[in-house]
């Protein structure tokens, strides 16, 4: 059974379109990456399946409920970790997760809970001198309360520090691994790109691409990036590599070629440019997952115009 499905999934304000005829599924155990540029309706749809916003149009199923009939069923086996979350200064760690307990009626353990998200050794402490990373995970925490099937994680890595956002993808790995599924929205390519099974990409209301990160590098131009040291480099070679069999673009790049290659055997792209003025050195580079949604949220969209 899927976690999420959405089906002809539309959104209107007004004349605004927030969401446009979205199909969507997420698989069962999976931790999927939620993707797009502000305003692509991201945060909307996730209002939706949490029913907190009813669509103009469509049906939406989470954890096998209909969202809408059934949106208290949703509530009780999600767990949300909200963009614009907020803790009170005065109450203490454990306090909080007290408090969620009561809300959600459940009679977990919040120091198992807190534990579970690095928190314990603070519980008693209150929640205005805990650091940005240890009110995230505090909020985490809250969002375990009666063990979730599924995990709604709206930017859970924004304004973490390194060691902050490793800790949270250690324990959103960890929270997968004993069976929930995770449906993670980010602008942070780097975060998504480490925990994702597969991701989405939305763009101003519409799915414009779904699938793992390496079949999405395989469906698109920007599989691998050369980057080649070379004894002459000019507009002139710029301009000749650019035109080879299997470059989608060159470009001098810090004193180096950088070339995008197509379906096409690097080492004979490298021979090509050998001709052209001698390699010294190159490296390669697999497109990244920010290149892949630079790619299918402004190229696609000039292409179409």
């Amino acid at each position: 059974m899927a976690a999420i499905k959405t089906n002809g999934l539309t959104k209107r304000f007004g004349d605004v379109v927030a969401v446009d005829d979205l199909d969507l599924v997420v698989e069962d155990g999976e931790i999927f990456g939620f993707l797009g540029p502000n305003g692509a309706g991201k945060s909307t749809t996730i209002d939706i399946l949490l029913d907190f916003v009813r669509p103009s149009s469509g049906s939406v199923t989470v954890l096998g409920h209909d969202a809408q009939r059934e949106g208290r069923a949703v509530r009780r086996r999600t767990g949300v970790l909200p963009d614009a979350y907020h803790v009170y200064d005065r109450l203490t760690g454990r306090q909080h997760v007290e408090f969620a307990i009561e809300m959600k009626g459940v009679d977990d353990d919040p120091d198992a809970l807190l534990e579970r998200v690095n928190v314990a050794d603070a519980a008693g402490r209150k929640a205005g001198g805990y650091s940005k990373g240890m009110r995230q995970r505090l909020a985490l925490a809250m969002a375990l309360v009666g063990d979730p099937d599924l995990l709604v994680l709206d930017e859970p890595s924004t304004g973490l520090d390194p060691n902050g956002a490793r800790e949270m993808r250690e324990i959103i790995r960890e929270e997968n691994a004993r069976g929930t599924t995770v449906f993670f929205s980010s602008h942070i390519m780097e975060q998504v790109e480490a925990v994702c099974d597969r991701v989405g990409i939305i763009d101003r209301g519409r799915l414009v691409a779904i699938d793992t990160i390496d079949a999405l590098r395989d469906a698109t131009e920007t599989g691998e990036t050369l980057f080649v040291a070379v004894a002459t480099l000019d507009e002139g070679v710029r301009d000749a590599v650019a035109d080879l069999d299997g470059v989608a673009s060159a470009a001098i790049d810090d004193g180096r070629l950088r070339v995008a290659l197509e379906d096409v055997s690097k080492f004979d792209v490298l021979d090509a440019i050998d001709e052209i003025t001698a390699v010294e050195d190159f490296s390669v580079v697999e497109s990244s997952l920010e290149d892949l949604f630079v790619r299918y949220t402004t190229e696609k969209q000039e292409v179409e115009r």
